[in-house]
């Protein structure tokens, strides 16, 4: 399967993705494709409450900001009809839900600008 994505402002890369709660609730989120991000999945702090995900361990990662440590949870999520157990990096100040370029090792990206075609699958 192929999902279709948007460009966001500045040509962001955006698809949209649901976030799976623990008691079943699907809450659709456009999440950022960010390919200087290597996990799967980066949400803010405030939102893993509402999910009632398992956190799992901790994690310093490199960031723009520095070195930050992130809270590890493992998430459900359904991205392109499929439903996905994951690490979910957990982390203050994050304006954006970022994909990141774990989804990329057994997807195909396309984004040409040009023409509007932006697709993962």
């Amino acid at each position: 399967m192929t999902i279709s994505g948007l460009f966001g402002d500045e040509d962001a890369l955006i698809f949209e993705i649901n976030l799976i709660a623990l008691d079943g609730l699907e809450l659709p989120v456009d999440a950022m494709l960010d390919t200087g991000f290597s996990g799967w999945l980066a949400i803010e702090q405030q939102d893993i409450d509402a999910l009632g995900w398992t956190y799992i361990d901790q994690q310093i990662m490199r960031t723009a900001s520095g070195d930050v440590r992130f809270k590890i949870y493992i998430g459900k999520v359904k991205f392109d009809g499929e439903e996905f157990d994951i690490p979910v990096h957990i982390g203050k100040d994050l304006t954006e839900v970022l994909l990141g370029r774990q989804w990329l090792t057994n997807r195909r990206l396309v984004v040409d600008i040009q023409s509007g075609e932006l697709t993962l699958g």
